[in-house]
């Protein structure tokens, strides 16, 4: 009995891929059918990085082709990702060498956005993007120490600046230009969003899938400036459970609403401690309270992580979770929610400005 690419699509659309709760051929994923007698081959092209779960996915594709065309006496299928750019405020010029730009916030400070914020950068590249990340809190730059990057960048052209790289990372920080851990930014505002933007624009960015911005808490100039001339995809907002924390939380997510920048979600931070002695789970910042802004505000919940100390060690030391401990219950906490975003952002709608031609005029 042969069959035909409209039976092996009409089969694949019973398929619903786990990441995106869609089926494949909702999803765009099918590339490629080739029917060859009773051999058939395809491919499965997913607009979100997944290297991790790729073998899962062309198992469970090949699986479900056997029971629906039994027939077929030999199926293969090849899995892979490919990020695209997409869609950012209006009137904001793109920044060469990024596709797509997420920047991290949090209205309080000291809920562990920038320790969230390295490891989300490090889990996207663990599911292999190409990621860079920006450390846009030039008062308190801290992404260096977390990277463990020591020293300052160079510039080849005597205009712009190599990003430093560490962890399969790209990385920017104002902490690589001043001298000495202890040196203050004494600047104001106006000095602030002009460093941001040079940083920014003046990097040499090598073709990123994602560049996280890592934000300093609040809603002051740099938040300003980052809506409007930073071309960004989407934020996500880190807060903890503690009713403070939310509160402010809510005005940063009503910031990004009013500035036009999308919200991709929320994650919760230290939603629960687990004693190392005796194991015993607490919420000790209070339970429940990301999840209620979420529906209150109708933005998604991304997930929640633990109040560990070793999430704190190891970025202390230069080496984040997802780094040192790669195999361990928190890493594949954070790869689940970089996960999400990823296929977040892929839904959103794309830019289609690179497809336009330029028009050059010339005197002939």
């Amino acid at each position: 009995m042969s069959f035909s690419d409209t039976d092996v699509l009409a089969a694949l659309k019973n398929l619903i891929d786990a990441n995106t709760q869609k089926d494949f051929v909702t999803g765009k994923s099918v590339k490629n059918i080739k029917v060859v007698g009773t051999e058939l081959s395809l491919d499965i092209l997913l607009g979100y990085p997944a290297q991790s779960v790729w073998d899962d996915i062309r198992a469970a594709v090949e699986t479900h082709l056997k029971t629906a065309l039994p027939s077929a006496s030999k199926i293969s299928v090849s899995v892979a990702s490919r990020v695209v750019p997409h869609a950012v405020q209006r009137g904001v010029a793109l920044v060469d060498g990024v596709k797509n730009i997420i920047a991290v916030a949090s209205g309080k400070g000291g809920v562990g956005k920038s320790t969230t914020a390295v490891n989300l950068a490090l889990a996207l590249a663990a599911e292999g993007a190409r990621v860079g990340i920006l450390d846009a809190d030039i008062y308190g730059p801290s992404q260096p120490t977390m990277l463990g990057i020591t020293g300052q960048p160079v510039s080849r052209d005597g205009k712009s600046m190599e990003p430093m790289s560490n962890h399969g990372l790209q990385s920017m920080s104002i902490g690589y230009m001043i001298a000495g851990d202890d040196a203050p930014m004494v600047w104001r505002g106006p000095m602030v969003t002009q460093a941001l933007d040079q940083l920014l624009r003046q990097t040499r960015w090598d073709n990123l899938d994602y560049l996280i911005v890592d934000l300093p808490p609040g809603t002051g100039d740099i938040q300003l400036t980052l809506a409007q001339k930073v071309p960004v995809t989407g934020s996500i907002i880190v807060t903890t459970p503690q009713d403070i924390a939310l509160l402010d939380a809510r005005k940063g997510l009503k910031m990004f609403e009013k500035v036009g920048i999308k919200i991709i979600g929320i994650v919760e931070n230290m939603s629960t401690h687990i004693c190392s002695k005796c194991g015993h789970e607490e919420h000790i910042f209070g339970a429940g309270g990301g999840a209620k802004m979420c529906a209150d505000y109708d933005v998604e919940f991304l997930g929640s992580l633990p109040l560990d100390i070793s999430i704190r060690e190891y970025a202390d030391s230069g080496k984040p979770t997802v780094v040192a401990a790669p195999d361990s219950d928190i890493s594949k906490t954070y790869k689940t929610i970089a996960r999400r975003i990823a296929v977040k952002v892929s839904e959103m709608a794309q830019d289609h400005s690179a497809a336009f031609p330029k028009i050059v005029i010339q005197n002939t």
